[in-house]
């Protein structure tokens, strides 16, 4: 792959990566909830997850959408409930004040489980990959070129939300964060209930 080339890769990646979404809102809640180990294993199962999109377009995701819209459609409603059970839980966790809300603990594999499946959910990372990345993979490109695309995009993500759990687990913002753990519950609730219902209307 040309330099140049790989170097808008990696400009698109990292923008596609640092951009406010549920993916965002899901390292936030599980580095409150288990501390800076959960949140690095919910933005290494996220980096996963991303991989798998990124393979799927590097060999053949876009072509098939195109011929099957139908797939598409069916993947993003699939996205939009596990989104919205998400925000449900989130909205749940937060109704019984910021003591309560800071007990809500989570596991790190439930970290995990949730980082692969809000990758996988997030309609921005299918529209992403299929709009953009397609763009860059030409039928001329080697095997070696598609799977620098797959580690680049995998290796960007997860490097952004492992930065991101270990600055939110700081011994200084921890604590910050879990005394409004209520409001930040809510917040997170809210973004994703209406990611969901963005996707739905724009079916």
């Amino acid at each position: 792959m040309p330099l140049n080339l790989w170097l808008s890769l990696v400009a698109l990646c990292a923008m596609g990566a640092m951009s406010p979404g549920p993916s965002l809102a899901m390292v936030l809640r599980h580095t409150l909830g288990g501390g800076r180990s959960a949140g690095v294993a919910a933005g290494i199962s996220h980096a996963l997850g991303v991989g798998l999109y990124a393979a799927l377009t590097a060999w053949g995701l876009g072509a098939l959408i195109v011929h099957y819209p139908g797939v598409f459609q069916a993947i993003m409603l699939l996205g939009a409930a596990y989104l919205a059970w998400l925000g449900v839980k989130a909205l749940r966790a937060g109704r019984g004040g910021a003591l309560e809300a800071q007990a809500v603990t989570t596991s790190r594999s439930m970290a995990i489980r949730d980082g692969f499946m809000v990758a996988l959910a997030n309609p921005k990372l299918i529209l992403f990959f299929v709009a953009l990345l397609s763009q860059l993979i030409t039928p001329e490109m080697s095997e070696m070129g598609k799977w620098l695309v797959v580690v680049t995009a995998m290796g960007i993500d997860g490097l952004w939300y492992v930065l991101v759990a270990m600055v939110l687990s700081h011994s200084r913002v921890l604590p910050w964060l879990q005394s409004r753990a209520m409001w930040i519950n809510r917040l997170t609730g809210v973004v994703l209930l209406g990611l969901a219902l963005r996707v739905v209307w724009g079916l």
